[in-house]
């Protein structure tokens, strides 16, 4: 037969002694999710520090200009009206066609190709006729500003570029100014201050028919001129305006008529016979236009204080050499032209200072 086979007992604990709890399974510390990495964007000065867009930016300079506006309106009528209302419609209409052919976004719900359009229209003359307008808008529109890839890339202020062409292509048209009047009512072809300074100068006639002009006539505007750089007074109220909201800094404006002035001022108080008084020459033509609403474009001026400062004294001093010797009565749109040539090599030689440094940083190798 065969022996049971034996099973060993089962390890019981002594009596009296209480067994040992069972393990509880560890758990383990929740993993915390990193904190989330900031957000850092890298982009090009200038640097905005608030909230806002470029249409508000646009809307506000249009608000700027409105005071100009009415005055050219209220002295020189509805055709005035006109010739404004076909450059903005142009404008609008050339930067449609431009976007939709280069296969991009429409934008011009932000408001800068009207700010173009109104701009170049008050710097034209009041009876300037339909076509000069259309034709103007579209050199401002497409080759001044989609030629070079769209807003922000122009290196030329577009409402100055569309003038100078249309003022070097059709001389007569573009000269045709008219003494004002209550709503355009009576209005007379007339020179303009400045012109009427070049033909006394040409003719060796001495200061002219200039002279006549009262201070007082063209701080508020009451002379013949463009639609929108006759009233002083009403530029200033726009380009202090600009100078509270911020759009625009002190630099330029301050550094254009500065120049202006002494350059001015220097040659009367050698030859009183042969120049105008400072005040002659910084309250005729469109240099308060230019100073506050074209010179001073971001696009088309330097980044830094030391670079605009040098920009403005260019801008200034070249509307005095092209106004005492030159061959144009107005010289601001030649001027601000030649100083957007010279943008780039102006920010090139004026970089800001490196932070915690008293040095700009070191330039790459000269070319």
């Amino acid at each position: 037969m065969d022996e049971p086979i034996e099973t060993p007992p089962t390890a019981t604990p002594p009596q009296g002694e209480a067994k040992p709890p069972p393990k509880k399974p560890t758990k383990k510390p929740p993993k915390s999710d990193p904190a989330p990495a900031p957000d850092y964007v890298l982009s090009s000065s200038p640097h905005i520090r608030k909230a806002i867009s470029i249409r508000r930016i646009m809307g506000e300079v249009l608000l700027a200009l409105l005071p100009a506006t009415a005055f050219g309106l209220y002295l020189f009528g509805p055709h005035a009206l006109w010739v404004l209302s076909l450059c903005v419609a142009g404008s609008v209409a050339t930067e449609v066609v431009c976007q939709r052919w280069a296969g991009t976004r429409v934008t011009i719900s932000d408001g800068s190709a009207a700010l173009t359009g109104l701009l170049l229209g008050m710097t034209l003359p009041p009876q300037a006729p339909w076509w000069i307008c259309l034709i103007g808008a579209v050199v401002a529109i497409g080759l001044g500003k989609h030629v070079f890839g769209g807003l922000g890339y122009n290196p030329y202020n577009p409402a100055l570029l569309g003038r100078v062409v249309l003022l070097i292509s059709f001389p007569a048209q573009m000269t045709a100014y008219y003494s004002p009047g209550w709503w355009g009512v009576d209005a007379v072809t007339s020179a303009t201050p400045l012109g009427l300074l070049q033909e006394a100068r040409i003719r060796s006639m001495g200061l002219g028919e200039a002279t006549q002009l009262s201070m007082s006539d063209a701080f508020f505007g009451f002379m013949p001129g463009s639609i929108g750089e006759t009233s002083t007074l009403a530029l200033l109220a726009g380009g202090l305006f600009l100078l509270w909201r911020r759009h625009i800094t002190w630099d330029i404006p301050v550094a254009m008529l500065g120049t202006v002035a002494a350059g001015s001022a220097l040659f009367w108080w050698i030859d009183p016979s042969r120049y105008m008084p400072p005040q002659f020459h910084l309250m005729t033509g469109g240099l308060m236009l230019a100073a506050f609403f074209m010179a001073t474009d971001m696009v088309t001026s330097p980044l830094t204080t030391r670079g605009k400062l040098i920009f403005g004294f260019g801008c200034g001093l070249l509307t005095v050499i092209i106004r005492l010797w030159g061959g144009y009565a107005e010289a601001v749109s030649f001027a601000i032209l030649l100083m957007n040539s010279a943008v780039p090599i102006i920010d090139k030689y004026t970089p800001p200072r490196l932070y915690g440094t008293g040095k700009p940083p070191a330039q790459g190798p000269k070319s």
